[in-house]
């Protein structure tokens, strides 16, 4: 019937009206429809609000979680340096700490968007598989930190060797690396789980290092003559250590020179100066007595005949 009006409707403007008022604007279903409209924008309103202030107190844990967790970083720092704590455990322990608050800070903030923490929990335990299976070289490193951390044989500040590697000046000891600065001021980052694995020398462990020099001299020269130009070159060092005394003998004999040698005590952090020091300063003692170091030669001898 309605739609037998309608089409009647077409030729007739005045039974348009009516229809539009009487069946239409009248209809207890444009009710029910508004009714239901009115509903669901304020439902809808109400959860985006909801999700909206979630997720602004969300991104506010996470502003202020972080600051929080760097003031707590700088006391933690500042507790640790008091308590004269070992400088090797002071930097694992706070990069450790560091990672965990934020991590804890991340959790709340993903909380406050209504997730469970059981779910959470599920999430990062299968998160957590996946990425184990796929940073294996990280897990070796961290185990590596943990290695250098108890055994120790090395700390911050000391200079140390890697075999096949680098070397340098201990810096810290993170979780994941292990960072050195050289002697040109180079920043090295090697692997923990490498230097757990491979030969390390720590060259300034002890308080002293021993100087070892190397001096080739002619076969014609005076060795007890050479020993004491060598003796009063190693006296007027100034890193020199007397009470451990010097040691001058005859090291081998080389095709064109007697190589002697010469070993004396300095302190570990001068170890460097004093060598190169001592090799310029034995060079000029022999220039003034007129002592030669011989170098390789051939002699070609033309028979005729």
């Amino acid at each position: 019937m309605l739609f037998s009006l309608m089409l009647a409707a077409e030729e007739n403007t005045e039974l348009t009206k009516i229809i539009k008022t009487e069946l239409i604007d009248k209809s207890p279903v444009k009710d029910y429809l508004k009714d239901f409209s009115l509903d669901m924008l304020y439902k809808a309103g109400g959860f985006l609000l909801t999700i909206a202030v979630r997720l602004v107190i969300a991104i506010l844990i996470l502003v202020i979680g972080f600051r929080l967790v760097k003031a707590l970083i700088r006391t933690l720092k500042k507790v640790f340096e008091k308590s004269r704590m070992d400088p090797t455990l002071e930097t694992f322990l706070t990069s450790f700490f560091n990672i965990l608050m934020k991590i804890l800070v991340v959790f709340a903030a993903i909380s406050e968007l209504g997730v469970g923490a059981s779910t959470i929990i599920a999430l990062i335990g299968s998160a957590g598989l996946a990425i184990g299976l796929s940073l294996q070289g990280s897990l070796a490193n961290i185990a590596g930190g943990v290695v250098l951390l108890f055994v120790k044989p090395f700390e911050v500040g000391d200079y140390i060797s890697v075999q096949d590697s680098q070397e340098g000046t201990v810096k810290a000891i993170g979780i994941l690396y292990t960072r050195l600065m050289t002697l040109d001021n180079h920043q090295v980052m090697i692997p923990n789980s490498f230097m757990a694995n491979t030969t390390i020398e720590n060259l300034t462990h002890q308080r002293d290092r021993m100087e070892e020099i190397i001096v080739g001299v002619e076969y014609e020269e005076d060795i007890d003559r050479v020993r004491e130009v060598l003796r009063s070159v190693i006296q007027l060092d100034p890193d020199y250590l007397p009470e451990k005394g010097i040691m001058i003998f005859v090291k081998s004999y080389e095709e064109s020179c007697i190589n002697m040698a010469v070993r004396y005590w300095v302190l570990s952090e001068k170890y460097w100066p004093s060598r190169w020091r001592s090799l310029e300063n034995i060079k000029k003692a022999f220039d003034q007595h007129g002592l030669t170091i011989p170098f390789n030669q051939m002699d070609v001898h033309v028979h005729q005949q």
